[in-house]
């Protein structure tokens, strides 16, 4: 396995060239970027060019540090509204994912399905999730490029069966999913997700959560392997999945004192520490 960060773990204000230096120093493997909305000084949107997409692209290769995934922060449950337009904004960021990994070299895209709210339903969101990915299969197929599907807090993959149904129900062999491995720690053992998702994962998210007590007791994110996520537990049901991909943190600088350099650097040997486990 190798190790990546997500570009929200980076300042807010550092540009392409200073996030590359300072990432590749700190020892990862790799990086993900993401869709968002303008502002971010290393955020990839709707507007950026096909020569800014090239630059960045170069950045990647000077560095060594390759653009493993896109992920978004852009479908806040567009995809299972009862609104059409929300549906194909829901393509639209979805197709401009693909674009974008493939302009950039990345082998995969994280997707959010769902979610259920006080006027759609989970059925209804369940049923537009997947009629608006099947809609998009052709494409998907023929850029060739992983999507995947992750498990977030909106009440949509309440267990692994869910998540797993989903994945096979649309019947592709680029559509999997991209499992978080922190997410379910509130209220579940990642280890049993792995099992049961088993080959259908093809991308990870990690970061970790410290419950209260058992499951349901509520908590906090914490720094990984200080919370209840049980690693020596984790890593090896990745490994008999057949996963060898990324392992991408998607953590937070909580330390107002320790500076990114320093972050990063933590963040890079925690995950090293998680890769050496047996």
């Amino acid at each position: 396995m190798k190790k990546s960060i997500n570009a929200w773990s980076v300042k807010f204000e550092t540009p392409f060239e200073a996030m590359f230096t300072e990432i590749k120093a700190a020892g990862f493997d790799g990086i993900e970027l993401n869709l968002d909305n303008p502002g971010g000084a290393h955020a990839l949107t709707f507007e950026t060019t096909p020569a800014e997409l090239a630059e960045i692209k170069a950045l990647s290769e000077k560095y060594a540090l390759p653009i493993g995934s896109i992920s978004t922060s852009l479908y806040a449950g567009t995809m299972g509204s009862a609104d059409e337009a929300d549906r194909l904004l829901a393509g639209r960021i979805l197709l401009r994912q693909l674009e974008l990994a493939e302009a950039l070299g990345a082998t995969g895209i994280l997707v959010v399905p769902g979610g259920p709210t006080d006027k759609v339903s989970l059925k209804t969101a369940w049923e537009n999730s997947i009629s608006t990915m099947k809609a998009l299969k052709k494409d998907i197929e023929a850029k060739k490029i992983f999507v995947g599907v992750e498990n977030v807090w909106n009440c949509f993959f309440t267990s692994p069966f869910d998540m797993a149904r989903f994945v096979d129900e649309l019947d592709c062999k680029y559509i999997g999913a991209y499992y978080d491995v922190g997410n379910v720690a509130e209220f579940s053992d990642s280890e049993n997700w792995i099992e049961i998702l088993g080959s259908r994962i093809g991308k990870i998210h990690v970061k970790d959560f410290k419950r209260n007590n058992g499951a349901y007791s509520g908590g906090k994110w914490v720094d990984l392997l200080s919370g209840s996520v049980n690693w020596s537990k984790v890593v090896p049901a990745l490994r008999a999945a057949g996963f060898d991909g990324y392992l991408t943190a998607e953590v937070g600088k909580d330390n107002q004192e320790q500076t990114y350099p320093d972050f990063y650097s933590m963040v890079s040997n925690q995950l090293q520490t998680i890769i050496n486990i047996k």
